[in-house]
């Protein structure tokens, strides 16, 4: 059986996403999440708090920042990385992160409204949709490489 590193979480935000630009423009957004789970003992509530920290890069990131706010429930899907750095006074730290792949508002206990962004080529402002109609023409986009002419819901 293959091993696969892939996680799915439902939590807090701890805080506005974050959003940066790498020196190559690409977006990144980073935040925390909290998880609560609740179980009994002796049948008492207890309680009990885990803080991931989140990175969605790219549109996801943007979209991120743009859509979702401290407190928001979302579902986060991706994997786990692990990173090495070094501080400011020399010290090396390990910090195991959530590489999200999607992100979303939970609905459980709240409404959402969805709002569809045109996709254009990886540079920005794009060509062939220039001036675009929020929702619909796309005939002088190139073909998803996935999905090809067709929409992909």
């Amino acid at each position: 059986m293959a091993s696969e590193n892939s996680v799915t979480l439902v939590g807090n935000l701890t805080k506005d996403p974050e959003l940066r630009y790498t020196t190559g423009g690409r977006g990144v957004a980073s935040f925390g999440l909290a998880v609560n789970r609740r179980y009994q003992v002796n049948g008492e509530w207890q309680e009990q708090v885990s803080f991931f920290n989140v990175v969605a890069w790219a549109d996801l990131g943007e979209n991120a920042a743009a859509s979702l706010h401290k407190g928001n429930r979302v579902i986060v899907t991706g994997r786990l990385e692990q990173r090495s750095y070094e501080t400011r006074e020399g010290e090396k730290r390990n910090v195991t992160e959530v590489i999200a792949a999607e992100l979303g508002p939970s609905l459980r206990w709240a409404q959402a409204q969805i709002e569809r962004i045109s996709r254009d080529s990886a540079d920005s402002g794009g060509g062939g949709n220039a001036g675009g109609g929020g929702g619909g023409g796309g005939a002088s986009r190139a073909p998803d490489p996935v999905y090809g002419d067709e929409e992909p819901f």
